[in-house]
């Protein structure tokens, strides 16, 4: 990949990067750029995405699943570290253990665990049915949390970088306790099928990186990692495979920094081969 043909983001506002392309090309980027990857991958359970198959078999999507995450191994520096919002498990179409299951995956594609963040979005959605009611016949358990899995490359001890942390005491005791209770966020209100909270990238950049740190986020959707890094003193990268979606965060994106006075960032040598 040394020789990559470098191109154009999609958009670039400040310290905000966006390109258009598939996470399954291991092709779209040049070289191990990012510090910290921050993001929910499509969860297969129907959601109608424009550009994505979100009802895969369970086997194809393992698979899917094992592709984006290795390409973002190898974009990742050593000392990167990936953060990932996946369901703890599924029950539409067959019990499935995801979150075991793609915890694996994770590893054998090189990745290292360190630990797991419960998220309690404080509702009972995933509720649809309790098997057999009040008997021990068939009951269903459901748990209404997700999983934000912390993983790392190589060693989980940070070097290089800016070594500037901004992050306040109280929020590091608060956050340093695995289970993070914040609200979900509005599908009608951001325009996006799946968007998650500006919480959940806000939380994992301020704890695990540093000021100028590169934030990329392989499924940007409505650009909110990227958003946020970039509001942050970070800088931010989506990719995303649906034009619209990218035009979506490009407006949030331009709209939001440009009341900000951030000033405007180097591209850090980021090249990119949309094939």
């Amino acid at each position: 990949m040394k020789n990559a043909k470098k191109t154009k983001p999609f958009f670039r506002f400040k310290n905000a990067f966006l390109y258009n392309g598939n996470v399954l090309d291991a092709n779209n980027f040049s070289k191990e750029f990012c510090d910290l990857i921050v993001t929910s991958p499509p969860y297969n359970v129907g959601i109608e995405y424009t550009s994505n198959n979100d009802v895969l078999s369970y086997d194809d999507y393992l698979k899917f699943t094992q592709k984006w995450i290795s390409n973002c191994f190898d974009w990742t520096k050593d000392s990167g570290r990936l953060i990932l919002n996946i369901p703890l498990d599924k029950n539409k179409g067959g019990q499935k253990s995801v979150g075991a299951d793609i915890t694996a995956i994770a590893q054998k594609a090189g990745w290292k665990y360190h630990s797991t963040i419960i998220w309690n979005e404080g509702n009972i959605s995933r509720r649809t049915a309790w098997g057999s009611f009040m008997s021990a016949s068939a009951p269903y358990v459901i748990a209404p949390v997700e999983l934000i899995l912390v993983l790392y490359k190589k060693e989980w001890k940070k070097i290089g970088g800016s070594k500037i942390s901004d992050i306040t005491k109280k929020d590091f005791m608060d956050w340093t306790n695995g289970v993070w209770v914040f609200n979900g966020e509005s599908k009608k209100r951001i325009g996006h099928p799946a968007p998650f909270p500006r919480e959940l990238p806000y939380r994992a950049i301020k704890l695990f990186s540093y000021v100028d740190d590169i934030v990329f986020d392989p499924f940007s959707g409505s650009g909110t990692t990227a958003l946020v890094a970039a509001m942050n003193k970070r800088i931010g990268v989506g990719l995303d495979i649906d034009e619209g979606y990218c035009n979506l965060a490009k407006n949030r994106i331009s709209q939001e920094l440009n009341t900000l006075n951030l000033g405007d960032s180097n591209e850090k040598n980021i090249s990119i081969k949309i094939a």
